[in-house]
């Protein structure tokens, strides 16, 4: 052990964090190992509880990770002794190691528990409900609480729900692995969508970056696995364009910084090079393939001014058409407006909005709010984005509320 921190809340900071980069390797790894879901949480959960209560007093410890990794480890072990089970089990669980190396991944073969687990998560037998839930619970440690919220549901009810999920998997004996062949094609847009949800639960203002590296982690494995398939590629590019702005994106007080005032040179352009590397493999128009030229086009130029605000726009017209949504719209409108004229984005706006599906999207709002202040009417935008501001909290609010306050200093 080295020397922990004896404040609590620095204590709990260490175990939140060890936590969030720990979880999903230690529940994929004792879920393959015991074939038991309910344990696999349970003993990662105890081991967090565990240590909230030993590192105050013995300090954290070097590898964080490999503490709860033990710790759970161990206690599968009791519970399975108690249970009288196969001695397999034992054995494989006694040796278990934090290595990323597997035994028994024959050559080429890309074998990761956590990719295992995702394709699991996301098995055709499962409705696309249960699927999202799952996942975000067992590969992103997501609360229950928290999955119910988003659902719009009771917490009893999604603990309900992730019970008959893992029980059906359980019961059909689907197999934890990543398939081959047709089976691996038949679940690929169900697995890109799990990333994409992963990697922007990382990215969000508030979110939790661990999520967003895991994302990129598996999204290197997929393509790896599917080198071929151009969506895998441009979901990766996606990944790394976008989260090679991470350290720019706040100021030294925490708020958020837009592309327009972000510090480039502290852009990854490591990430941005091997993006755009990966993006010149893509030569399908596929959805991800589009949103990753988007990206390429921000992280490619030299200055907001420069950016190329008509392939951008021209890019989300080929996107809508791909892959209508409100939000595409939505970014569509935004596009246009910076391409031929505020004027041009609002009147697209309201398009999107005749069919209520962006009614009090508070996103809807500050982008109105932006084309509003660009066109010259600088109290209505100044409105708008308190508006927009009061569904937001966090990042996402002050830097809201700050714009605000840029447009009408002194009010």
């Amino acid at each position: 052990m080295a020397d922990g921190p004896a404040d609590p809340l620095a204590v709990a900071a260490a175990v939140a964090t060890a936590s969030t980069g720990s979880y999903a390797r230690i529940v994929a790894t004792l879920i393959r190992v015991t074939g038991d879901w309910t344990l696999a949480e349970d003993c990662a959960q105890e081991a967090s509880a565990l240590a909230l209560t030993r590192w105050p007093t013995e300090g954290v410890p070097a590898n964080p990770g490999g503490w709860l990794m033990t710790v759970a480890r161990n206690r599968a072990i009791d519970v399975l002794r108690r249970a009288s089970v196969e001695r397999r089990k034992l054995r494989e669980l006694a040796v278990l190691t934090l290595t990323e190396a597997e035994p028994g991944a024959g050559a080429g073969e890309i074998v990761d528990d956590r990719l295992r687990l995702v394709f699991t998560c996301c098995h055709p037998a499962l409705s696309p409900e249960a699927r999202v839930a799952l996942t975000l619970r067992t590969v992103c440690g997501v609360s229950t609480a928290d999955i119910a919220r988003a659902f719009l549901t009771s917490e009893s009810t999604m603990t309900r729900r992730l019970t008959r999920a893992k029980a059906k998997i359980a019961a059909a004996g689907i197999p934890y692995r990543v398939p081959t062949g047709p089976a691996l094609a038949e679940r690929l847009p169900g697995v890109l969508a799990v990333l994409y949800l992963l990697f922007t639960r990382g990215y969000d203002a508030d979110g939790e970056p661990a999520f967003a590296d895991e994302a990129i982690r598996l999204a290197r494995l997929l393509d790896r696995l599917m080198p071929a398939q151009s969506e895998v590629a441009a979901l990766l590019a996606l990944f790394l364009l976008q989260h090679s702005r991470r350290d720019a994106r706040r100021d030294p007080d925490g708020n958020l910084l837009t592309l327009d005032r972000q510090d480039r040179a502290r852009w990854d352009h490591d990430a941005i090079a091997e993006g755009v590397g990966v993006l010149a493999r893509v030569t399908a128009d596929g959805p991800y393939a589009l949103q990753a030229r988007i990206a390429a086009c921000h992280a490619t130029a030299a200055s907001a001014e420069a950016t190329d605000w008509v392939a951008i726009a021209e890019a989300y017209d080929r996107l809508a058409r791909r892959q209508p949504s409100p939000v595409v719209e939505l970014n569509r409108a935004v596009a246009h407006g910076y391409a031929h004229g505020p004027a041009a984005g609002l009147a697209l706006l309201a398009l999107a909005r005749a069919g209520g599906a962006l009614d009090g999207y508070p996103l809807a709002v500050a982008a109105e709010a932006e084309l509003t202040a660009r066109q010259g009417d600088r109290h209505r935008a100044a409105e708008l984005f308190r508006r927009a501001a009061e569904a937001h909290s966090g990042a996402a609010r002050r830097a809201l509320l700050e714009r605000a306050a840029t447009l009408l200093p002194g009010l």
